[in-house]
C-alpha cells in the first residue's frame, strides 16, 4: 500500500516540477527557483527537484543552458491555446478551439477542476497516438455557477450528486451548508472552494426543489440545470400590477388608428399571450393593405427599468412540455400587451400595399392602435381554408392566397425549406404524458409565418440599407452563416448511403438541392434523421449587430420584430426603429453587440432545456410499456451502441452493446455501422430494427432498448458462435 501511494506522489512530483515550466512555456529557471514555486524547503526535496531537471533535460523535454537555468525545448514549447471544455462521461475531456484544427485531448488528471463548458487557457505540450494533448493551465470563465442533483447524506454532512453525466465529481456540503436539504431531495447547489489538491469540490445548497418524481420539481430541476429563472420575483409582478393599460389621448393622436379595418390573431390553441395581429382591407379591385401589427411592449417596459432589466437578463421567454416560463410579468404577457379580441392595443406595426401578385407597392412602419375582432386557433384558421367558410372567411382566404405567392417566392429565391415534424405531448393536470402527437404545420401556419418573415425582412432593410457610401446605423440583425464546408461534404456523402445526392453545381444552388431532397425523403423511414444531419450541417442564427444576411431565409436584410413579448431581441430593435423614425443618432454598437450575444446564449440554453423537457417526458411516457416492442429505425451509431427511434412517435433510446447478446458486435466507423463478428450482421444508420422496451430511466432522461432477433437467425448465430468458441478452444489445446 505504501509503495503505491509513494510511485503515486512520485509522478505527481514529476507533473508538478514540468507544470512549472508548461505554465509559463517561456520562462527560464534554475532548481532553487523551481523548488520555491513548488513551495519546497527542505534540502532533500530540492536535490529531488534538480534530479528531476535532469531527467526532463535527458528526455529533451528541458534545455539547460550555461547558467544552470532551464527551460521548455522548442519542439516542447507551444502558445497557450484559448478553447472551450467538451467533458466526457468517462471524465477525460476534449478542448473545441479555434486556435487549433483538432480537438485537444485532456486527461481527467491534467483538467485541473475546469468543467464542462468553462472557457479555459491549455499547454498543448505534445500529441499522443496522433492526436494534440494538453493540460489545462487557467480557466478564464467558468461556464456554470450552479448545478441540480440529488442529496445523499452521510450522518451531518452530505453529497450532491449530479443529475448531468457531464459533471463527473460529486460536491461535498458540510452540515451548516445544507439549507435544509434532505437525503434523497432533488437540490441546487453551488460550488463555493476547491481545493487543489482536492479531488470533490465543496459547495452549499442554494435552492431545495422537492421529492424527485414529481412533474413540477423535475420541470424546475431542468431549468435550474441550464440556470434558468423558474419562477418570477414577486417584487416584480409588483411592480407589473401598477401599470396602468390606460390607452390615453396622447396614444390616440399619436399613432395610425386601424380600430376600424378588420383585424385578428392566429395562434396554437393554448396560447396565451398574443403579440401579433394581422388586419386586411381591398384598396381597389388589384390591390391589398396588409397591416402586421405587433404587441408595443416598450411603450410599457421602459429602459433600465427592473423589468427591463430582468426581461434582458431572461432574454427570451422559455418553452416547455407542460409550461412557459415568461420574459415579462404576466400582467404584461397575457393581459396588457397581449393582443386580446374585442380590446383596443398599442402596436407597432409594418403595412404593406400589395397587389394580386403579392408585390410590394408601398410601405409604412410606425406606431399604431389596434382591435382585433376575433381570435383564431391554427385549426379553426385552416378549417376556412379548406372549407371556404366562416368567419371573415373573405379576408383569412385572400391572406392566404397572398402567403402562399410570398411563399413561393421566397423558395424561387433559395430559401431552404426546414419543416421537421415535432413531438407534442397531451398531459393530464399532474403533467403526466397520456399520448404523443405531431405538430402540424399546415397553411394557416405559413400565412402567419410568411407575414412575420415579410415585416422582419422589410423592418430590417428600412434601418440597414443606406444609399451610396452612408453608414448603416446600429441595428439587432437576425444573422445565418453559410454552412461549413467540412459539414456539409460529410452531409453529403453520408446521404449516399440511402441512395441520395447532392450535386449542386455552384454555391447558390445549394438551398435548391436541399429543398430537393427534403421533398424527396419527406415521409421515408429515414426522413428524420437526414432532416436532423441536415440542420446540423448548416451553421446556427444569432443575432448581431453586424449584418451578413440570413443564408437559410435567402435574405439580405433580416431581424427579429414580431414577438417582444418572448424575446428581447424584438424589444431592441422596436426602440431603435424608434429612434431612427424620430431621426436619432446610431446607438451605441458596443452595448448591442454585447446584448447580442447574452441573447443568443439565452437562446441556446432555453432550445436545450425544451428539449431535455420533451426527453423526460418521453422517458415518463414509456414508463409503463417495459417489455413491450415497437418498430424502429436506427438513428445514431456509436462504439457503445446503437439508438433507435420509435416509428410512431419519433421517442429514441439507446440499444447498447451489453444487449446486443446474439453475437459480439464491433463498431464500424466508416460505414456508421455496427457489425457482428460470427454472423457478420451489420445494423447501420436508417435500417428499420424492432427493438423491446427494457428501462426507462427517468433520472438520466434515457431509455434502454434491446433488438427483437428473430428465433431461427438467433438459433444459427447461437449455434455458429459456439463452434467458433470450440474451435478456438482446440487451437489452444
Amino acid at each position: 500500500m505504501s509503495k503505491k501511494k509513494q510511485k503515486r506522489s512520485a509522478k505527481d512530483f514529476l507533473e508538478a516540477v514540468l507544470s512549472v515550466f508548461t505554465s509559463n512555456p517561456r520562462q527560464e529557471l534554475n532548481y532553487k527557483q523551481v523548488a520555491k514555486q513548488l513551495g519546497v524547503t527542505i534540502d532533500n526535496d530540492k536535490a529531488a527537484v534538480l534530479v528531476a531537471l535532469e531527467n526532463f533535460a535527458e528526455q529533451n523535454i528541458l534545455k539547460k543552458s550555461s547558467r544552470g537555468k532551464y527551460k521548455l525545448t522548442k519542439s516542447y514549447q507551444v502558445e497557450l491555446i484559448t478553447g472551450v471544455v467538451d467533458m466526457t462521461t468517462q471524465g477525460f475531456a476534449y478542448i473545441e478551439s479555434d486556435e487549433c484544427e483538432e480537438d485537444i485531448f485532456v486527461s481527467q488528471h491534467n483538467l485541473n477542476h475546469a468543467l464542462h463548458g468553462d472557457t479555459v487557457k491549455v499547454n498543448l505540450y505534445h500529441k499522443k497516438r496522433g492526436r494534440p494533448e494538453g493540460e489545462v493551465v487557467e480557466i478564464v470563465e467558468r461556464s456554470k455557477q450552479t448545478f441540480v442533483g440529488r442529496m445523499e447524506m452521510n450522518g451531518r454532512f452530505g453529497f450532491l450528486i449530479p443529475d448531468s453525466r457531464q459533471m463527473p465529481y460529486d460536491i461535498f456540503i458540510p452540515a451548516d451548508a445544507l439549507n435544509g436539504a434532505k437525503n434523497g431531495e432533488k437540490v441546487v447547489g453551488r460550488i463555493t472552494d476547491w481545493a487543489k489538491n482536492m479531488k470533490s469540490p465543496v459547495g452549499e445548497i442554494v435552492d431545495v426543489l422537492g421529492t424527485p418524481g414529481d412533474n413540477n420539481v423535475e420541470m424546475h430541476a431542468i431549468l435550474a440545470e441550464f440556470e434558468l429563472p423558474y419562477k418570477f420575483p414577486e417584487e416584480l409582478n409588483r411592480v407589473a400590477e401598477k401599470i396602468s393599460d390606460r390607452i390615453t389621448t396622447e396614444d390616440y393622436t399619436e399613432r395610425r388608428d386601424f380600430r376600424e379595418v378588420t383585424t385578428f390573431t392566429i395562434d396554437p390553441r393554448d396560447a396565451k399571450d398574443f403579440d401579433d395581429a394581422l388586419s386586411i382591407r381591398q384598396l381597389n379591385e388589384n390591390t391589398w393593405e396588409v397591416g402586421v401589427h405587433i404587441a408595443d411592449v416598450t411603450h410599457y417596459v421602459k429602459p433600465d427599468s427592473e423589468i427591463d432589466k430582468e426581461g434582458s437578463q431572461r432574454a427570451t421567454s422559455v418553452y416547455l412540455v407542460d409550461r412557459t416560463v415568461p420574459m415579462l410579468p404576466e400582467r404584461l404577457s397575457n393581459y396588457i400587451c397581449s393582443l386580446r379580441p374585442n380590446e383596443e392595443k398599442l402596436c407597432f406595426s409594418a403595412v404593406f400595399e400589395m397587389d394580386d401578385k403579392a408585390a410590394i407597392t408601398k410601405q409604412w412602419i410606425g406606431r399604431t392602435v389596434i382591435l382585433s375582432k376575433h381570435r383564431f386557433t391554427y385549426e379553426e384558421a385552416q378549417e376556412i381554408i379548406e372549407a371556404g367558410n366562416g368567419d371573415f372567411k373573405d379576408e383569412i382566404l385572400a391572406l392566404n392566397s397572398l402567403a402562399q405567392k410570398l411563399r413561393a417566392k421566397r423558395f424561387a429565391s433559395g430559401s431552404v425549406n426546414f419543416e421537421r415534424e415535432e413531438p407534442r405531448f397531451e398531459i393530464d393536470e399532474n403533467g403526466k404524458p397520456l399520448s404523443v402527437y405531431f405538430k402540424e404545420f399546415k397553411e394557416s401556419n405559413q400565412l402567419i409565418e410568411e407575414f412575420m418573415l415579410l415585416a422582419n425582412k422589410k423592418v430590417a432593410e428600412f434601418v440597414g440599407k443606406t444609399a451610396g457610401n452612408k453608414k448603416a446605423k446600429t441595428f439587432v440583425y437576425r444573422i445565418h452563416e453559410k454552412p461549413n464546408e467540412d459539414k456539409f461534404n460529410s452531409f453529403r456523402q453520408f446521404i449516399t448511403k440511402f441512395g441520395y445526392k447532392l450535386a449542386p453545381k455552384k454555391e447558390k444552388d445549394i438551398s435548391k438541392e436541399l429543398n430537393k431532397l427534403l421533398k424527396e425523403v419527406r415521409g421515408k423511414p429515414e426522413a428524420n434523421l437526414i432532416e436532423t444531419l441536415a440542420v446540423r450541417s448548416m451553421a446556427k442564427a444569432r443575432y448581431s449587430t453586424d449584418n451578413i444576411g440570413h443564408y437559410g431565409l435567402a435574405f439580405p436584410y433580416y431581424t427579429h420584430f414580431t414577438s417582444p413579448i418572448r424575446r428581447y431581441p424584438d424589444m431592441m430593435a422596436h426602440r431603435l426603429l424608434e429612434r431612427y423614425l424620430k431621426e436619432g443618432k446610431s446607438a451605441d454598437k458596443e452595448y448591442y453587440e454585447q446584448q447580442c450575444k447574452h441573447s443568443s446564449a439565452m437562446e441556446i440554453k432555453a432550445a436545450e432545456a425544451e428539449r431535455a423537457s420533451i426527453k423526460y417526458k418521453m422517458v415518463e411516457f414509456m414508463q409503463d410499456k417495459i417489455g413491450q416492442e415497437f418498430d424502429g429505425v436506427i438513428s445514431g451509431v456509436t462504439e457503445w451502441g446503437i439508438y433507435v427511434e420509435l416509428s410512431d412517435t419519433i421517442i429514441e433510446g439507446m440499444v447498447s452493446v451489453r444487449e446486443m447478446k446474439d453475437d459480439y458486435y464491433y463498431f464500424d466507423e466508416e460505414e456508421y455501422s455496427m457489425v457482428g463478428r460470427s454472423s457478420h450482421k451489420r445494423y447501420t444508420l436508417g435500417d428499420k430494427v424492432r427493438i423491446k422496451v427494457l428501462r426507462a430511466n427517468m433520472e438520466r432522461k434515457q431509455l434502454d432498448f434491446s433488438v427483437v432477433v428473430e428465433d431461427a437467425e438467433k438459433d444459427f448465430v447461437i449455434r455458429r458462435t459456439e463452434k467458433l468458441r470450440k474451435g478456438k478452444r482446440k487451437s489452444n489445446r
